[in-house]
């Protein structure tokens, strides 16, 4: 059977995408490696009927591509863990600390804070998120690290390891590996409120305060039931020609799909593992030359928040092999393993793999941890349909990748959460809705 559009994939950004496709007339077939909708985002429900995330959860102000898609679908939109009472908990090897200053901030540490904040919310104001590589400085903006960037700036030791716990609390890569052009672009998407002075270089009310009341995976879960009968279920792809008077997708099965044009929103990783032909080497190595922050999510559920009893609000960053905590939910705390942990994730053996997580989790908010309802790892960076989480930009792969970044070469489109600037949930609804939208345009 011919299609008209033949989308890669199940996630956000395909489900986005087939869904613009399918309202504007298309004949659209979506074909998805594992069993179930939703990559990256997907839930379960606690026997007392509490909705548990096990991906992606929150989304900021910003996100606007995402809240539309929200509303359309009936959602009902709140705040996010940002409301909760207490403060923010600190763990390093030598203590912890519990609000503002962290424990390891010197005299002077504070002010150097603001300063350096300053100094980046500033740089930041001089790059366009759309089209870094027109900035007159890029290349040098791209060969150096953040981290290389503080230093330059003045910024104490203190202020630097504070800048690289709230990093890795997002399980983002080092900022000892991130280009300093690929995080001011990062932020000037995000910019904060010109009203309220310089901002944080990630301020968690802008980034993650609003949550899907219903759970994030219902947004997926909506639009795959409004697919139905268009989707295909525990079908890899294993190469994909393009051609103007049709494309083929071959399937792991060994069957052979035909369609006029055919949407990738693979994340990069698995991408590479699919045989494209039809599409210029340029574009292919643009594509091929991102790369995902190796990374992995952990949620541990309680009968309640215990934590609020010490006056803690859930939420932690970390230099154990947990990089942050914070709460989804009443008693649900989620974590991220950071991609210079995963290796020592990875080498726990598996029966002991949850404990010593929630040793971890026991250190901040004491022994209660230990007796969760139920526990979950997700092992994305393993995951051979993911390969990673957010795109981790290292010094020069701004510039290498190109602006050929994020953008389409006809019957051949390209979308998901690696294809945007910030935001792996929104990139995905944003970008696919841009690639139905464009695919639609040249009919």
């Amino acid at each position: 059977m011919h299609h008209d559009v033949i989308v890669l994939g199940a996630g956000l950004a395909g489900l986005a995408a087939a869904r613009d496709l399918a309202a504007g007339g298309a004949d659209v077939l979506v074909v998805e490696a594992r069993d179930r909708v939703g990559g990256r985002v997907e839930q379960t429900a606690l026997p007392d009927g509490r909705i548990v995330q096990l991906g992606g959860e929150v989304v900021g102000r910003a996100h606007t591509a995402y809240l539309a898609l929200a509303a359309e679908l009936g959602l009902i939109l709140v705040p996010s863990y940002v409301a909760e009472p207490g403060v923010i908990a600190r763990a390093t090897p030598e203590g912890l600390s519990a609000g503002d200053p962290p424990h390891w901030f010197a005299p002077g540490d504070d002010a150097c804070h603001r300063r350096v904040t300053e100094a980046f919310d500033a740089l930041a104001r001089t790059v366009e998120p759309d089209d870094p590589w027109s900035h007159p400085e890029a290349d040098a903006l791209d060969s150096v690290s953040v981290g290389d960037w503080l230093r330059a700036e003045g910024a104490s030791p203190g202020v630097v390891r504070l800048w690289e716990i709230g990093q890795l609390a997002l399980a983002s890569g080092s900022y000892e590996r991130t280009s300093l052009l690929s995080a001011l672009r990062k932020h000037a998407a995000v910019p904060g409120d010109p009203g309220a002075g310089a901002s944080e270089h990630y301020d968690y009310d802008d980034w993650e305060g609003l949550r899907v009341a219903e759970g994030s995976a219902t947004v997926a879960l909506r639009m795959a039931a409004a697919l139905d009968g268009r989707i295909r279920l525990g079908e890899p792809v294993r190469a994909v020609d393009v051609r103007p008077g049709g494309c083929a997708v071959l399937l792991a099965n060994g069957e052979t799909l035909r369609a006029d044009a055919v949407v990738s929103a693979l994340p990069v990783g698995p991408l590479r593992s699919v045989r494209v032909t039809g599409v210029s080497a340029e574009r292919l190595a643009s594509l091929h030359r991102q790369r995902q922050a190796v990374a992995a999510k952990f949620v541990a559920a309680y009968d309640k928040p215990f934590w609020r009893a010490s006056g803690l609000s859930g939420l932690s960053e970390c230099e154990g092999v947990l990089g942050s905590t914070w709460p989804q939910n009443e008693g649900v705390l989620s974590a991220l393993v950071p991609p210079e942990r995963y290796g020592a994730l990875l080498g726990m053996p598996a029966g002991l793999r949850e404990g010593e997580l929630l040793g971890e989790v026991a250190r901040l908010y004491g022994d209660e941890a230990h007796d969760p309802v139920r526990c979950w790892t997700r092992l994305w960076g393993t995951d051979p349909w993911t390969q990673g989480y957010v795109t981790h930009w290292t010094p020069g792969d701004v510039t290498a990748v190109g602006p050929l970044h994020g953008t389409h070469e006809p019957p051949f489109y390209v979308c998901g959460s690696d294809q945007w600037v910030a935001g792996y949930m929104e990139g995905a609804v944003r970008t696919g809705r841009a690639a139905a939208k464009e695919a639609l345009r040249r009919g």
